[in-house]
């Protein structure tokens, strides 16, 4: 049980300095790049220009990014949020009228975080630079989504897990399921 009060209390902390020590100009900014990543349009966009311009290794990253996105989001938004039905962090905490653009889906986990880090995961070990370049925005995603009092960091941080675990098996599932199969 102390972890659990541990856990909220850093949460509470770490939401509400988030909150208010972000500059208005750059909180702007941040919910620029968060809209184009809502409903996956900026990881899909980029997925396509990787497609059409990569050549092979553009292809091939793109069609991995998707993929780990895609089950990224079938987990955290499919799946966790179903169970979890954690309640958005208190309006309180933020002094800045963003809160009151929210969903009213479950806290938990971050979809927005979780699709982000799996398309950019996935990406990162077949073209490097690709990988670099999707961080800038997958970052600036996770942190405006504690900042604009969407989610609770420990919800941003449970998403990464996510997005790093779809990206993980995206690659290494059709290995393991070849091995177990011959």
């Amino acid at each position: 049980m102390r972890l659990l009060e541990k856990l909220h209390e850093t949460d509470r902390v770490v939401a509400r300095r988030t909150g208010s020590r972000v500059p208005s100009g750059v909180g702007r900014v941040l919910s620029g790049v968060e809209e184009a990543a809502e409903s996956a349009k900026l990881w899909c966009g980029a997925a396509a220009a990787m497609a059409a311009f990569g050549g092979w290794r553009g292809r091939k990253a793109a069609a991995a990014g998707v993929a780990a996105l895609t089950m990224a989001q079938l987990v955290s938004n499919g799946l966790c949020k179903q169970v979890a039905d954690r309640p958005r962090p208190p309006k309180e905490w933020f002094p800045h009228d963003e809160v009151e653009d929210r969903p009213d889906s479950s806290s938990f986990p971050s979809g927005h975080t979780a699709a982000a880090v799996a398309f950019t995961a996935a990406v990162a070990p077949t073209w490097p630079a690709a990988g670099i370049a999707c961080a800038v925005p997958a970052a600036m995603v996770s942190v405006e989504r504690v900042q604009s009092g969407a989610h609770y960091p420990s919800d941003v941080a449970t998403g990464a897990a996510i997005g790093l675990l779809s990206a993980w098996l995206t690659r290494r599932a059709p290995g393991l399921l070849l091995r177990r199969l011959l």
